[in-house]
């Protein structure tokens, strides 16, 4: 007997809390996703080619990580250069040999990639 009290009280409160707010608290994401950039562009505020290259690219293109061109390095990106930008922006913007697709940062617009293309080879 005392179980079945118990049950049915359990039950009755239970059911006090079936409004649509208080669902929807219950079934609420405990977290969530954030991408490299996205906050800016949210904001409204446009990101620079270099707060892109700072953000996105520089791990592996100033070191030169498995070929990578290094920012201003003539004999790096003179071979790339010779297929034409063209050719080149399709590269970064779909991926190409050890680099992945916009460089990781899948944020971008492809004229943000151009743009970070651009700023790595204006000293050129």
């Amino acid at each position: 007997m005392a179980v079945l009290s118990a049950l049915l009280t359990s039950v009755s409160v239970g059911a006090d809390d079936m409004s649509y707010d208080s669902i929807k608290e219950r079934i609420k994401p405990v977290g969530s996703v954030n991408l490299a950039g996205a906050d800016a562009q949210a904001a409204g505020g446009a990101r620079s080619p270099e707060d892109i290259f700072n953000s996105s690219c520089t791990a592996c293109h100033t070191a030169g990580v498995l070929g990578a061109p290094k920012p201003n390095n003539a004999s790096d990106w003179k071979p790339r250069l010779e297929q034409g930008m063209d050719v080149v922006l399709e590269h970064a913007i779909k991926g190409f040999n050890a680099m992945p697709p916009k460089g990781t940062c899948m944020a971008c617009s492809d004229d943000e990639i151009k743009a970070v293309i651009e700023f790595m080879i204006k000293d050129l």
